[in-house]
């Protein structure tokens, strides 16, 4: 049979998506290669998220013909939703696949034979209310579970609602029925992922809620045979205490939260339209910390928004630098088509975005490294990774702080109970000797 290799640009969630449709391939005969290993096609799941999308998309389909000129080049995901004409022009590109079509491209293409010009299956976004289990397997330490999709927000810089549609998420029953399944490998650790997960349970027929997610993570904590859950982005407004509670008292979900703040300036909040204010994101801060102190709280950030001057962003990193959090993912505003951003006034020069992400990167590594510093001298169980360099191997706590120690093949993918000691050079804590866990 055909050989089949896979890329993957942008978030966990398409991480899930692609392993899941692999997984389809593998079912029907095809041999799963690596990028490099000369293909016949390729299947390259593509992001929307940042403004250099096209450019990621040509310079992955050049790189794919470099290794086999004949292949078979697939386009899926939130780009080719987005732009699936652009996409299908791009020399070398034989089709594309909506959000409603991308884990059916074997029903679509049955040959897999070089076309002249790119063929398009994109349904209206409108029309796209179903949802695909995914999960990803055997790619890395941890497995990726996809427990919702699309996004019922309209941020006025995102175009997520635009790729994926609306809020729709598995059943509970399906996603235990998937961990079981995934309890039944070497998988250690399981990270839930989607658009907005918070949101979980809304049926996009009638947009009410018919599960919610404390629900979801309270049967997901009494499947025996993962060590730990941890929760992937999660908005303020959704992270409710009761969660919070629960994840302080649970026996797998780890203290780790990742929570968007996008600014810390109220005006700019609601010119994102954002759902919430800097203080109820202050609380949420403040609650987890009392409950979970060496709890890790990441942050993501978007600096360069229109009509962001000056206080606007001083106030942003004032915020932040009071915060008890742990480090901040930056991004820098790129302007998309059809979002209400580029219509705004008071654009921030591109150059004044640039340096505005590099002080926030700034603070973020200075926030990393006082984290790190609280946890020296305390004992947490690390997982640790598969990759080894330079004789020592890596893994994260279950409060995301990346240790470091020297090789010993006992160590991959086990978790084990060890003492924090030292920072290096690198930003990683050094451990003493792991010791098995308890």
């Amino acid at each position: 049979m055909k050989r089949v290799a896979f890329y993957t640009l942008g978030c966990k969630l398409n991480f899930s998506e692609t392993s899941a449709m692999a997984r389809n391939f593998e079912k029907e005969g095809y041999t799963r290669v690596d990028f490099h290993d000369t293909p016949d096609i390729f299947l390259i799941n593509t992001c929307s998220v940042t403004e250099n999308a096209d450019k990621k998309c040509r310079k992955v389909v050049k790189e794919a013909l470099k290794q086999n000129p004949d292949a078979f080049v697939a386009m899926v995901g939130c780009y080719a939703q987005l732009k699936p004409q652009e996409i299908a022009d791009i020399p070398g590109v034989d089709v594309v696949l909506g959000a409603a079509e991308k884990f059916n491209l074997l029903e679509h293409v049955k040959e897999f034979t070089k076309n002249e010009k790119g063929e398009v299956f994109a349904s209206e976004i409108k029309e796209v209310k179903g949802f695909n289990e995914a999960y990803s397997f055997g790619d890395r330490t941890r497995t990726f579970l996809k427990v919702q999709d699309g996004c019922n927000y309209n941020c006025s810089f995102c175009t997520i609602p635009l790729a994926r549609g609306k809020s729709r998420s598995a059943k509970i029953e399906d996603i235990i029925r998937q961990a079981n399944d995934i309890a039944a490998t070497d998988v250690k650790e399981v990270v839930l992922t989607g658009v907005n997960i918070g949101d979980f349970g809304i049926n996009p027929d009638n947009n009410r809620r018919e599960e919610r997610f404390l629900d979801l993570i309270k049967e997901l904590d009494d499947v025996k045979g993962i060590d730990r859950y941890r929760i992937s982005s999660i908005e303020p407004n959704l992270l409710s205490n009761e969660v919070i509670d629960f994840v302080a008292g649970s026996k797998r979900f780890v203290p780790h939260f990742h929570i968007p703040l996008q600014s810390g300036s109220d005006k700019m909040l609601k010119l994102m339209r954002r759902r919430y204010d800097k203080a109820l994101y202050e609380e949420r801060v403040s609650h987890i910390k009392r409950v979970m102190p060496d709890a890790c709280i990441g942050v993501d950030v978007i600096t360069g928004f229109n009509g962001e001057g000056e206080d606007e962003f001083l106030e942003t990193y004032q915020f932040l630098n009071e915060l008890d959090i742990s480090y901040l993912h930056v991004f820098t505003y790129s302007e998309r088509d059809n979002t209400p951003g580029p219509d705004m006034d008071d654009a921030v020069p591109y150059a004044e975005r640039k340096k505005r992400s590099t002080m926030l990167r700034g603070l973020s590594e200075k926030k990393k490294r006082v984290f790190y510093e609280s946890q020296l001298g305390k004992e947490f169980t690390a997982l640790f990774e598969v990759e080894v360099n330079d004789g020592m191997i890596s893994g994260f706590t279950e409060n995301y702080v990346r240790v470091q120690t020297k090789y010993d093949p006992m160590l991959v993918n086990e978790t084990k109970l060890l003492q924090l000691t030292s920072i290096n050079p690198n930003g990683l804590v050094d451990v003493d000797e792991p010791q098995f866990a308890i």
